[in-house]
């Protein structure tokens, strides 16, 4: 396979190993959207001990301030980080980050623990969906079970204009979070205000009592619960404290909150004058909103400091998307680092005849090189605040994307390569210095090599029962287990049959090869007949991913409870309620219930 200037493969090979050749049309569509010319890059990436050569006299200054001399090649010793190479001879500088080899992964780690859709998991003081307050509790009780870790959905912000986008993989930023889940009476001044709350909160309670979840209706009590608080806030010094470290980030996705709930969705379509953050007019409109752009920021601390409580009870994974809303406010931060030209995708495949087009739209490689890595890095540092762990969606876009042009379908999309060395490096030096394990999500199309190269940043394989022909004990140690994904059948919906009737009463015609394989790995695996009652199969398919020798286990909350909906049904819209279905208990009786102490017992031993 070989890859042109900009970065565009020549074609690729599919699950069924058959080739698919880069059509001029497609690679003509993808130059396009690149727009300028390959530009130089801004960053120089190095690992630990390497003695690099350098082109002549240079002087460094580390991240401590310190500042060294170098001749012709850079000292052995430099600590990892994010340091700044200055060529003496003409000024020329660029950031030298300094990687660790691998990924933070201490020996002998053996955890398992639950994988959860947060918003799912309620209790009954919920205000109609899981919060912050439910994620503490969520990890507390999972660590009386032996529990070590927790994987949860990506808590990402999403644009604040209604409808509210139910997605958490369509997050408007990856660097902020979602206010929808703030706990809103741990807010400061919420014990003051407990008897003006007390409305807002039976309301939101009331929400609980259907499992479909109305994000728009918490949002509008929430927002109004919240806005009474921050109008009688007085300060606080840790509030300026987060501002500080966060700066202009912060900042520019409070301004852009802003404008999105004057303006609506969707920054191409605003008054011209606010479409760049930088714009003199994006500047006047901040300082004339100054108090509903600090509300926002406020939102952000608060949201911050709920995550940093819940995170001590055990380890939480962070779950980081592939990328972002083409109208929110990363991509309206870093519009001339990625293109809306082109989304990502996935070429079409055995379980998908007409490939996916996922709507986000991606780095372009070489002005992402330009710019340092430093959306990159900020995406990175941000996702692992307050986790102990990362879990990184389509792990395989470090490699390479499927991009699809503007306009075009799947069929017509081509792989982009990304420069894998330096944002593995990242990735490493993120992990070590968050102490976080890495877990990369490589189902699908891999090409050959990626796993091997995962594997030496101690990056974990991602093996899923669903999808694996070998049983759990043959798994590789360094890897999650799981037996399904939130865009797989639950083990009810396949067993019972469920998932397959949803789909045809939708008008889908999924692949019944597929869900006949699936089903027969979930037999052999657990070792039942067909009629076998779906609780004996959940309770043996468990023990067996017990015997996996893999680093870390997880089982899902769903097949925890029997349910038999999934949490997402890929290629659908309003078909189905993606991203919006409660478990169907709340957490006190989850914490009660039989099945979840019996997947415990067989995932703990050993680990």
């Amino acid at each position: 396979m070989t890859t042109d200037a900009w970065g565009i493969t020549d074609g690729f090979h599919d699950l069924a190993g058959e080739w698919h050749p880069t059509s001029d049309e497609a690679r003509a569509a993808i130059r396009a959207s690149m727009g300028e010319a390959v530009a130089a890059p801004a960053a120089r990436v190095v690992r630990e001990g390497a003695a690099d050569e350098i082109d002549g006299a240079a002087e460094l200054t580390l991240e401590d301030g310190s500042v060294l001399r170098a001749t012709d090649r850079l000292p052995p010793d430099l600590p990892p980080g994010y340091h700044r190479l200055r060529r003496l001879r003409d000024d020329h500088q660029v950031t030298l980050i300094v990687a660790p080899h691998r990924c933070h992964l201490p020996d002998g780690l053996r955890l398992w623990g639950w994988a959860a859709q947060l918003y799912a998991a309620r209790s009954r003081e919920s205000w109609g969906i899981g919060d912050l307050a439910d994620l503490r509790r969520l990890a507390q009780w999972s660590s009386t079970l032996g529990a070590g870790m927790l994987l949860i959905n990506p808590l990402a912000a999403p644009t604040p204009a209604a409808p509210l986008q139910p997605s958490p993989y369509y997050p408007s930023s990856r660097r902020f979070r979602n206010p929808l889940f703030l706990r809103v009476e741990e807010v400061p001044g919420a014990e003051r205000a407990r008897i003006d709350l007390e409305r807002l909160a039976e309301a939101g309670r009331a929400l609980n009592d259907t499992r479909r979840i109305d994000r728009d209706a918490v949002w509008k009590l929430k927002s109004e619960a919240l806005e009474r608080l921050w109008s009688a806030f007085t300060g606080d010094e840790r509030l300026e404290r987060y501002r500080r470290e966060q700066g202009q980030a912060l900042r520019e996705f409070a301004t852009f909150c802003v404008l999105a709930e004057r303006h609506g969705a969707g920054w191409q379509r605003w008054p011209e004058h606010y479409r760049r953050p930088s714009s003199p007019g994006v500047t006047s409109f901040a300082a004339e909103h100054e108090h509903r752009v600090a509300f926002h920021e406020w939102l952000q601390w608060c949201l911050d400091e709920q995550l940093a409580r819940a995170a001590p009870a055990l380890r939480l994974m962070q779950d980081l998307p592939i990328g972002v809303d083409p109208g929110g406010a990363d991509a309206w931060a870093w519009q001339d680092v990625l293109t809306t030209e082109a989304s990502v995708g996935a070429p079409p495949d055995r379980y998908n005849a007409d490939g996916q087009d996922w709507g986000l739209p991606p780095f372009v490689p070489h002005r992402l090189a330009a710019d340092g890595y430093a959306p990159f890095i900020q995406t990175i540092r941000a996702a692992l605040r307050h986790a102990g762990g990362l879990r990184i969606d389509h792990v395989m876009g470090l490699f390479r994307l499927f991009w699809v042009p503007k306009g075009r379908t799947p069929h017509h999309g081509a792989y982009v390569r990304y420069p894998a060395d330096d944002l593995l490096a990242i990735v490493a030096l993120e992990s070590q210095r968050a102490r976080a394990v890495v877990v990369g999500e490589d189902l699908g199309t891999v090409e050959a090599g990626v796993r091997e190269r995962l594997a030496e940043h101690a990056v974990l394989s991602y093996r899923v029962v669903l999808f694996e022909p070998n049983p759990p004990a043959q798994y590789p140690e360094l890897s999650l287990a799981a037996v399904t994904t939130h865009d797989l059948p639950t083990i009810a919906g396949i067993w019972t049959g469920a998932d397959l009737e949803a789909q045809a009463a939708m008008g889908r015609a999924p692949s019944r090869a597929a869900y006949e394989e699936m089903r027969h790995r979930l037999r052999v695996t657990a070792g039942l007949p067909d009629d076998a009652p779906v609780t004996d199969l959940i309770e043996r398919v468990h023990a067996r991913l017990g015997e996996a020798p893999s680093r870390i286990v997880t089982a899902t909350l769903d097949d925890a409870l029997a349910v038999a909906e999934r949490p997402n049904m890929p290629g659908t819209v309003d078909e189905w309620p993606n991203w919006s279905l409660a478990l169907p208990e709340p957490l006190e009786a989850i914490e009660q219930a039989a099945l979840p102490r019996t997947i415990a017992r067989a995932l703990a031993p050993g680990r």
